[in-house]
């Protein structure tokens, strides 16, 4: 097979797919080479199911706790992992087949295989491609690919944009082995659920497993290098998540460094060395879940020059590499390693091929972040010591959950929202939040960022009532000393 395209973006994931339906919308004759399923990791095995596995691990706990919602509860509630796990495939399959269906409705053609790049773009040839099988099509038996559909062949375009995401990182002697040591692969389907888990790494993904398999029953052990969890997050927010997650029975060490790995029998057992005294955890499972790196082995970078630096492809504002007609967008680009910056991304890869005079390069410093564990964490902007690090005389308003009546009356009083200005203009410097659907909540500071509003606007904002987002406009009058119900 063979074809020639405006454009042909390799993966599709959120980047990959959001880009080619916008260069679509934009009257590109465009293609999208897939090696394994529709969506990218974050559909598939990452954002959407893990939050359907979490979903089904709230509703247990409040299940748990029905007693204080004056409800009864006839027997006991226990987890059936097998109905778990199949409904988290279902909300993958069911959104794999709805960018299917986005593919087909915008006419962009689907390229099954594994896209290899072998030629840059000249002012005399386009860009090239060669597309051979995949060995990874058709891995799960939910999302079949029939063989005619196959797409090997070379392929052309005019530009060339890579959008093919991350896997695990892995550390020497802890590699997954799908029995003992498992990535985050693994652990989205387990057969069963394992009495004892060790998790090493306390970023999102090893925080939210942490906060699953504990509230499905396992024991749940976090190691962690560094002296912070989820080391991202505004310090003061991190702390308080600390003791919610300690207090749920998960065990948590930080500043503790791995010695060795041992496997055997039924169990791993895990040799760390914490404040300088040697011990040895062991547990019938350990998931390693010391983050991603980006996916740029073996698809032709090597062969045109493209830039890469630790692991990741390098570019400019708008998606450009140092190779003519050859872009990279999302997670294969560096951090933030999230799925909307990579669909952000997109657009504005294409746009800027385009020439859209509208077209604006993202900033990362206004892009949310959120861990959906029990208590959820969000935040956007900078952290309270980023801003006193770069120089800047700030202001911080707090409030907390204990005292918003909506929070009281869901039972969910435990948490708080931090905010941090700039004294000298009130400029909204960052947000950060730890609580109940606070990952809902956080994208309106990060509106009221983008439209830099002041301290003084969000003052006169009226919030509704009763709600969570009251605690927003608080927070903002307790740093200037005039929170009305605080």
């Amino acid at each position: 097979m063979s074809g020639i395209y405006d454009i042909i973006v390799i993966g599709s994931g959120p980047g990959g797919y959001v880009a080619a339906v916008r260069a679509a919308q934009l009257g590109f004759r465009t293609a999208i080479v897939e090696r394994e399923h529709l969506g990218g990791i974050c559909l598939n095995w990452g954002c959407i199911p893990t939050k359907a596995l979490l979903r089904s691990a709230e509703i247990k706990h409040l299940a748990e706790h029905i007693k204080e919602y004056g409800l009864k509860l006839e027997g006991s509630i226990s987890a059936d992992i097998k109905a778990i796990v199949a409904r988290s495939r279902r909300v993958s399959g069911r959104l794999n087949n709805g960018i299917n269906l986005l593919m087909k409705k915008n006419k962009i053609n689907l390229i099954w295989g594994e896209a290899k790049l072998v030629r840059a773009a000249t002012s005399g040839q386009l860009a090239k491609i060669i597309v051979g099988n995949s060995s990874k099509l058709a891995m799960e038996p939910q999302h079949p690919i029939p063989k005619e559909v196959l797409g090997e062949g070379i392929y052309e375009a005019k530009h060339i944009i890579v959008a093919t995401g991350a896997c695990p990182k892995t550390l020497p002697g802890m590699e997954p082995d799908g029995n003992l040591i498992w990535s985050y692969f693994e652990a989205m389907i387990p057969k069963t659920i394992p009495k004892s888990l060790v998790i090493v790494g306390s970023g999102a993904i090893g925080i939210e497993f942490a906060s699953f398999y504990r509230s499905m029953g396992s024991e749940v052990t976090v190691i962690e290098v560094l002296a912070q969890i989820m080391p991202l997050e505004d310090a003061e927010i991190s702390a308080f998540a600390h003791k919610q997650l300690e207090k749920r029975g998960i065990r948590i060490l930080t500043r503790a460094q791995i010695d060795r790995v041992d496997k055997g029998g039924h169990f791993v057992t895990v040799y760390i060395e914490v404040d300088g005294k040697m011990q040895t955890i062991s547990a019938e499972r350990l998931i390693s879940a010391v983050g991603v790196q980006g996916n740029i082995a073996n698809i032709g970078l090597e062969i045109l020059g493209v830039k890469t630096e630790r692991g990741c492809i390098i570019v400019d504002e708008w998606g450009c590499t140092n190779v003519s007609g050859i872009y990279a967008i999302g997670d294969v680009t560096g951090p933030p390693m999230l799925a909307h910056k990579a669909e952000e991304e997109g657009v504005i890869c294409i746009e800027k091929i385009v020439g859209l005079k509208t077209v604006r390069s993202l900033d990362k410093d206004k892009i949310p972040g959120c861990i959906y564990c029990m208590p959820q964490l969000a935040s956007v902007g900078l952290t309270e010591a980023k801003a006193r690090e770069i120089g800047y005389d700030i202001r911080i308003g707090r409030y907390s959950f204990a005292v918003n009546g909506k929070a009281i009356a869901l039972g969910e009083d435990q948490g708080f929202v931090k905010i941090i200005f700039d004294k000298k203009n009130g400029q909204l410097l960052g947000a950060h939040m730890v609580g109940a659907e606070v990952t809902e909540l956080i994208q309106g500071f990060v509106i009221a960022m983008n439209l830099e509003t002041t301290e003084e606007e969000l003052m006169h904002t009226v919030f509704p009532h009763p709600t969570l987002s009251e605690m927003m406009k608080e927070s903002v009058l307790n740093a200037y000393g005039i929170a009305l119900n605080a």
